[in-house]
Formats: C-alpha cells, structure tokens, sequence
C-alpha cells in the first residue's frame, strides 16, 4: 500500500455512448458479390467494438446480424438514456445468473467506470442483479418440501405382504 495521497480520477472527457458508434470512424466496407451492405456492423468493427463470438453467425447470415446489431443498439443510439445508465444495464445483462458473460461484465464495468460511476452505483447494479438468483430457491425449496413430505407419507404406510 502507498503513503502517498490518493488523488482523484480524471475526469471523463465528452461521455459517449462507446458501446455504439453513432458515426464510422472509418469508411464501411462496400457490398461484397453476394455479401449484403453491413454498415452497422463495419462500424462496430472499424471502432474494435466486434464482439468475435458474433463472427460465426455473421458468417452464416450477415443480414440477420445486422439486424440484431440495430435491435441491440437501436435504445442506445436514440439518446433516450445516458450513456452510463445504458453501461449499468449492459452491467446487469452480462452478470445475470441467466448470461453470465465475465468479459461483458468487466468491459461494461471499464465503461461504466470511465463515465464516471462509483464503486458504489456498480456494486448497487450487481446486488440488484443478483436477486435474479432467488428463483432458485423459490422454485427449488417448495419442490424439496414436496418430495420429502411424499417420501414421509410413503414410508408411513405399512408395506403388506403376499400371503
């Protein structure tokens, strides 16, 4: 540990929604014979915002990604929310029991953290996240509570034997 003062951390310079660029930072690759335009997702690539997991279904059907990039980025380019509430909620995507994408999880944190938000903002959307997890037990323990309620009744009934 240092004994020198802690500082504070620079602050963010002009906060943008970084998950998706509303502008190519460098020109879209031009239809390919056969290759339909992708303009969103050449963006994403020429920004080293691609995610490679998307690459094999890109490869299988290059119009169905760009779709899915315009539905996944659609509420992000609208402005509606600021760009750390959009980090906070990409956050708790990535860290639901359901997903639990870790390196979603640590760039949207990087993200989050580089607009501003505190330890505290991000550990809030993790504990809210983890609730998800409580249907685990609300479905599990009614269940074992049956189980062992049927092997009780089972086992009280005397068994008869063949005369």
């Amino acid at each position: 540990m240092s004994d020198a003062a802690p500082t504070a951390p620079a602050a963010p310079t002009a906060p943008t929604a970084p998950t998706a660029p509303t502008a190519p930072t460098a020109p879209t690759a031009p239809a390919v014979a056969g290759r339909p335009a992708t303009p969103l997702c050449d963006r994403l690539r020429a920004a080293g915002q691609w995610n490679p997991h998307w690459e094999p279904f890109y490869r299988l059907d290059p119009q169905w990604t760009e779709r899915f990039i315009a539905m996944a980025t659609g509420p992000l380019l609208a402005g509606v929310l600021d760009a750390k509430t959009v980090e906070f909620i990409a956050i708790a995507v990535d860290a639901s029991c359901t997903h639990l994408y870790a390196p979603g999880v640590r760039r949207h944190i990087g993200l989050a953290l580089d607009l501003g938000a505190t330890r505290e903002e991000i550990a809030a959307v993790l504990q809210l996240t983890s609730v998800l997890g409580i249907h685990t037990m609300s479905l599990g323990a009614p269940i074992l509570h049956e189980e062992l309620a049927a092997r009780e009744s089972r086992a009280a009934v005397p068994l008869t034997t063949a005369r």
